[in-house]
This record gives C-alpha cells, structure tokens and sequence, in this order.
C-alpha cells in the first residue's frame, strides 16, 4: 500500500537499513521491503549502517546504494549519480575510518565468515525476541497497570516502554535504570539476570506515578 501511494504522489523512496537481520534473524526477510520497491521499479536510496549487526559501534561503517532505473542512457546516469556521491563524500567525510569496512568486507566476501555471521544474528535476534517475550510476560504477572504487548508488537533492538518522563526520571533515581526520556530501552540490556529486577522496577513507579 506504501508503495502504491508512493507511485500516485511521485514520491522519491529513501530506506533507512540500521537493523537488517536483528529484526526476524533473517536477513533476506528483513529486507523484503527494499527488494520489493527495486522489483516495483522504483528508483531509490538506500542507507545501509553495520554499526549494529556488525557490532561495529563508532567505526561509521555501512552502504549507500543508489538504485536506477533501467534506461538506455543507464550507464550515463550511474556515471552522473557516482560522481555527485564522490563531491558529497569528499565534503562531508573526506577520509571515513577504514578499519570497521575492512571487516565487514571480508566476512560479507567469505562463505564461511558470512554463514557464521548470519548464526551469529540468528541467535542475537532470538535473544532479543525472548527478552521481549519474558519482559512482558513478568509485568503481566506482576499485574503492572496498563497493557503490555507493544513490547511484543514491536521489533528489532529497541522498545518504546510507554513509561512517560516522570517515571523514566523516578526509575533512574530510585533504581538506578537508565533509559532515554522518552521511555526507550535497548533490549539488548536485558537479559535472564537483571529483567526481574527491571520488571519489578518499572511496576513499581507505574503504581506510584
């Protein structure tokens, strides 16, 4: 449907790719999306960051792709599009760290390294996904105030609490938890030692607040 009203209006897609495989596990269904607007024809962006499921945090590696069109003047137009990249990469970056692309170069460039990359995000996703599952299930148990299958609804590293600023800054002072004050958590920080206590702690400020 997205699509569709993009194609009505002339609308320009740009994908922002942060999370491909922590989603489902599955890199190929993570990008469905993006595949499916190539497929429709659409000429698009597509800003693709390894920070995340390469575990390469501060090394700014990642992608961009410019998808065309197919056109008889094709090559003239990647020509175009490459030499415009080149000026904006020269202006705004000049010289990006080398190290974080050279290791996500050779392990998507290895059958073996890349395989065991995608077991590697299969069980990082998995974990995730179980987190958000026991997170939910314990503040149902606790009968914490409020409804909690967004937490569930949603996917990928992150979750929207639905705390609000109040409670956030009550859990920080009183519990020493520490999320955005929007009520943002990274799902990643839970785990099997600390979600009882995290549970425990966001019931408690719901009740109080």
């Amino acid at each position: 449907k997205i699509a569709v009203v993009m194609r009505e209006r002339s609308h320009f897609p740009f994908f922002d790719c942060a999370y491909q495989g922590f989603a489902s596990g599955d890199l190929a269904k993570d990008a469905w999306a993006v595949r499916y607007f190539v497929e429709q024809g659409f000429e698009l962006c597509i800003a693709q960051s390894y920070a995340k499921n390469f575990g390469l945090y501060g090394e700014r590696a990642g992608c961009f792709h410019f998808v065309t069109g197919a056109a008889p003047d094709a090559e003239k137009t990647i020509g175009r599009i490459a030499s415009q990249l080149t000026i904006l990469q020269r202006s705004e970056i000049s010289n990006p760290p080398a190290y974080g692309a050279r290791i996500a170069a050779l392990v998507l460039n290895d059958d073996k390294l890349f395989a065991e990359w995608e077991a590697n995000l299969r069980t990082m996703s998995g974990r995730i996904i179980d987190m958000r599952k026991a997170l939910r299930s314990k503040l149902e148990e606790l009968g914490t105030p409020g409804t909690w299958n967004h937490i569930t609804d949603q996917i990928g590293m992150f979750s929207f609490t639905g705390l609000n600023e109040k409670q956030v800054l009550k859990l920080r002072e009183e519990s020493h938890v520490y999320m955005t004050k929007n009520g943002r958590i990274s799902m990643a920080g839970l785990n099997t030692q600390n979600i009882d206590y995290f549970a425990k702690a966001v019931d408690k400020v719901v009740r109080e607040t």
